[in-house]
């Protein structure tokens, strides 16, 4: 089923499932993005099925573009917000995605330092003879303690 805005006769409306199907994101998601305020519905059917306009499709992309680049849904409907009241978002988009930078940056730091951890435990494995009852891991729980006097 093809519904039309009365106003603009040529303006098509899609019903849910066929933006699901369009933008190849699931129902429930497209339902919970409405919930937040990232889409809105321009109605129902009289069988009570959400109808969005085309331009939706592209939304639900751009959503997903800025998702997969590490951005949160919060980050993501101040963007939204900054488009809707007419302004472009490509400044506050800058702003997230060298944030973005930084914590992965800080991330790999991270990552670095635990690789490094391990490769020094895995440098000195020399498993025991045999096992105590007190100790799980002897080679383990020394370096534990190791480094918490440090």
């Amino acid at each position: 089923m093809v519904a039309t805005l009365s106003q603009d006769q040529d303006r098509v409306l899609l019903q849910i499932g066929q933006v699901a199907a369009q933008s190849q994101v699931p129902i429930k998601t497209i339902r919970y993005y409405e919930e937040l305020g990232l889409l809105k519905s321009s109605g129902r059917t009289e069988g009570k099925f959400r109808l969005f306009t085309p331009d939706t499709i592209k939304r639900i992309t751009f959503i997903k573009r800025l998702q997969k680049l590490g951005l949160s849904l919060q980050e993501i409907a101040e963007i939204l917000g900054v488009h809707d009241r007419g302004l472009a978002p490509c400044a506050e988009i800058k702003q997230q995605l060298e944030q973005q930078i930084l914590e992965i940056d800080r991330r790999i730091a991270e990552l670095m330092t635990l690789r490094g951890e391990i490769n020094e435990l895995l440098e000195d494995w020399t498993p025991p003879a045999k096992t105590t009852t007190k100790e799980i891991c002897p080679i383990l729980q020394k370096s534990e303690s190791i480094a918490i006097q440090r």
